[in-house]
């Protein structure tokens, strides 16, 4: 179980920029081995970012239940292991020509990378650690 993050830590991280959260995701997805996503009875939540459907992905679950507003306010947080991420949703995503948006927050919806691409940088960054 993780231990929660402490709202000083949360005020922080989102006031950092785009990169500057995209690599703090691949750090903690490396480290906890999770990645958390929104659903509802539907399935993934998705969004669309100017003409790309995306799904958004958060580094812990207090990000993602951040995000579980407005339309979004019946969501919940799942995590699925780095594992799953890695064998299912990279190869599935890119079938589905699906893009990740990278820790969106209230008025930012994040980068937008490709699956493969993503699945890059985590890769990276567990052999560099």
């Amino acid at each position: 179980m993780n231990t929660p993050i402490n709202p000083e830590r949360i005020k922080a991280i989102l006031s950092n920029d785009n990169a500057q959260r995209y690599k703090y995701l691949i750090k903690e997805v490396t480290q906890s081995e999770k990645i958390w996503i929104l659903t509802d009875e539907h399935g993934c939540v998705m969004l669309n970012s100017d003409s790309e459907d995306c799904v958004p992905v958060w580094p812990n679950k207090e990000f993602a239940e951040l995000w579980a507003t407005g339309e979004w306010k019946d969501c919940e947080p799942q995590a699925i292991s780095l594992k799953k991420w890695h064998d299912k949703w990279t190869d599935g995503l890119a079938d589905d020509e699906l893009s990740i948006a990278i820790f969106p927050i209230p008025d930012q919806e994040g980068l937008i990378v490709e699956p493969d691409e993503f699945d890059f940088e985590l890769e990276q960054f567990r052999k560099r650690v």
